[in-house]
């Protein structure tokens, strides 16, 4: 099973972490898309440190970190810059779409 994941909120990252490593424990792949302020979770080294993991794709948008004001110095360059495009093709490419 594909899970896609959007994160638009800074609030949930016990929970993304929880169904991230749970979902790739089973054997899905699971894709994390971060946009408007989800993308302040970049900051945060446990949750960047994800990347690291098999099966798992983390992406952000671009343009909500310009208009939140992070910056991604310092994100791992597994994690990829985006846009809204990468967010359509998640959801368009996901069995299960979960949105936090």
């Amino acid at each position: 099973m594909k899970l896609g994941i959007i994160v638009t909120t800074d609030k949930h990252l016990d929970h993304i972490m929880g169904i991230t490593r749970s979902a790739l424990s089973k054997g899905h792949e699971v894709n994390i898309f971060h946009m408007d302020k989800g993308v302040k979770l970049l900051e945060d080294t446990s949750f960047t440190a994800l990347c690291n993991e098999g099966g798992l794709s983390i992406c952000y948008c671009d343009y909500s970190t310009k208009t939140v004001g992070i910056s991604t110095e310092g994100v791992p360059g597994e994690i990829t810059c985006g846009s809204q495009f990468d967010n359509a093709t998640l959801t368009h490419n996901s069995d299960k779409v979960i949105i936090l």
